[in-house]
């Protein structure tokens, strides 16, 4: 066999020549659409890596990106790895402290941004003196008058200047190529360094009809952005399978969403579930329907079951749960049913539709007690969840701390979950977030999703507070819905048969709105904080 090494710019090279007119579209930052190929793209991405060249950019320098999902940021991607650097997608929507250490950890040489972002980056640029240059996403004519950013550049005149004709150099696919760093929520964030290798491993397995099943018939749309654990691996599984790619920018409110979704004819989207929330209100209000929309994948946060019924009994749409972290690159599992259970009643269907489903190949995955032993697969034994493989991390970025992996070689992910016979795998808790009354497990997500599907309830969020016989005992924190009224006698009742007597609520409160991390997960530590001290009515 000829030992040709995975590379990322092999997947760029390959549209080019065999899917050189298939369509990237993009709502841009400072306004309208953007519409080229993937010809043009490949052709962009090289003059890039010419412009790093230029600019004394080494193999394995970082390069940072605050930018949203364009056709710049996915030449970036390409330019930055395709010529040996490594990648590094930042997440705007964390706090200013935690932006300045990430930037100054990972030493990044250049800084990448979009036009929304300046005055952030104005704010940035006196902590952060490693960054050598910083380069506005635009063209000149949006260059502030005045700045005083060091080394301010315009990325199409940075373009402009170079040729295209770049030769994407050779080397061992184990090379690191993209850097994307935890949210932070317990210490400061960490920082998970993907290969060329594990990116396109990855790319393949996800693509998998059991997984994303894309093809170069569909045509996506990220919702999740390019700045998180690489949108899901879509900017890369999309170009290895020849598909559109739509890229909705800033953009991200329903009627936005709704309006590419049609007017580009997206068969396939991926995102959060708060995002697909917002869109089922908007099509209800409607009432809309799609045209060429059929599957999405929720993952980031546990999928509602009301929010999957939602899509599929109203709109049409499958929807697959998905799990995954930063360091899996990220995807773990998916929820498809085998040929098994096609004949199974609808609600038994749904019951396995609203785990997080199996894993894809390339990822082992097991469930362990507080003493490291296996624990079995019969879908009751909550255990901690670990997990190995090819595009499994298997420590941090610059680290100190202790490592991750278990004396077998297993990645401790810090959830905790159940497995079934056949496979599927239901997260229950995290680690930290579980709830232990009178030594016996409750699952937050479990009441947190049954809580959501009362109709007055927005977002709801369950606690463990301090009980004096118990050890801890759930507390309800919710958000009502606007214009809607529920009192917590309702809630209570309304759980009432649909879990065990002991695992309700002892007290639910409300609140106007619930803390959240930079990527939309529920802040526990911070709800803790809220309601330390909490007493419960014994």
């Amino acid at each position: 066999m000829m030992s040709t090494p995975l590379r990322i710019a092999g997947l760029l090279e390959h549209d080019a020549k065999w899917h050189a007119d298939t369509e990237i579209v993009s709502r841009l930052p400072e306004g309208g659409l953007h519409r080229y190929t993937y010809a043009a793209a490949h052709q962009r991405a090289r003059q890039l890596a010419n412009a790093l060249h230029r600019l004394g950019i080494q193999m394995g320098d970082r390069i940072g990106t605050l930018a949203w999902n364009t056709y710049r940021h996915f030449e970036l991607y390409y330019g930055i790895s395709g010529m040996g650097a490594v990648c590094h997608t930042i997440n705007p929507r964390l706090f200013i402290e935690q932006l300045i250490y990430i930037i100054n950890h990972a030493e990044d040489r250049l800084l990448f941004f979009d036009l929304t972002f300046l005055p952030l980056v104005e704010k940035l640029a006196p902590h952060c003196p490693k960054v050598e240059k910083w380069i506005l996403m635009a063209g000149p004519e949006h260059l502030p008058a005045e700045s005083t950013l060091p080394g301010l550049g315009s990325y199409e005149a940075l373009l402009a200047a170079e040729a295209a004709d770049y030769e994407w150099p050779t080397f061992d696919e184990n090379t690191a190529s993209s850097l994307c760093y935890t949210s932070g929520t317990t210490d400061e964030p960490k920082g998970v360094l993907y290969s060329h290798r594990s990116t396109l491993l990855h790319s393949y397995a996800a693509s998998l009809p059991d997984c994303f099943n894309c093809g170069a018939r569909d045509v996506i749309l990220p919702v999740v952005p390019m700045f998180h654990v690489n949108a899901w691996g879509i900017p890369y599984l999309a170009p290895l399978n020849g598909c559109k790619l739509v890229l909705p920018g800033p953009a991200l409110d329903a009627a936005s969403l709704y309006e590419l979704f049609e007017s580009e004819r997206v068969t396939f989207s991926a995102g959060v579930p708060t995002i697909w929330f917002g869109l089922l209100q908007f099509m209800r209000q409607g009432p809309r329907k799609f045209s060429t929309l059929r599957k999405m994948i929720v993952g980031g946060a546990s999928c509602p079951p009301a929010l999957l019924r939602a899509f599929d009994e109203e709109l049409g749409i499958e929807i697959r749960h998905a799990w995954g972290m930063s360091e899996t690159s990220p995807l773990g599992t998916v929820s498809t049913l085998k040929g098994k259970h096609l004949d199974l009643p609808a609600d038994a269907q749904f019951f396995l539709k609203i785990k997080q489903g199996r894993v894809i190949f390339g990822v082992d995955m097991e469930i362990v007690d507080e003493a490291g032993q296996p624990l079995p697969h019969d879908g009751v034994a909550f255990g901690d969840l670990l997990v190995r493989g090819p595009f499994i991390a298997s420590d941090y970025f610059g680290t100190t701390q202790p490592s991750q992996l278990t004396a077998s070689g297993w990645f401790k992910t810090g959830d905790v979950a159940t497995i079934d016979p056949d496979g599927f795998m239901n997260i229950t808790d995290r680690s930290k977030d579980v709830i232990k009354s009178g030594g016996e497990w409750i699952s937050s997500i479990d009441l947190e999703n049954l809580a959501i599907a009362h109709p007055a309830v927005a977002e709801a969020a369950v606690i463990g507070v301090p009980h004096p016989k118990w050890s801890e005992r759930p507390l309800l924190v919710v958000v009502r819905k606007p214009d809607h009224d529920v009192t917590a006698a309702e809630l209570l009742a309304f759980l009432d048969g649909k879990i065990a007597p002991w695992w309700k609520p002892d007290a639910v409160e409300f609140v106007a709105q619930l803390p959240h991390t930079a990527t939309g997960k529920l802040l526990k530590t911070q709800l803790r904080k809220d309601f330390s001290g909490y007493e419960l009515n014994t």
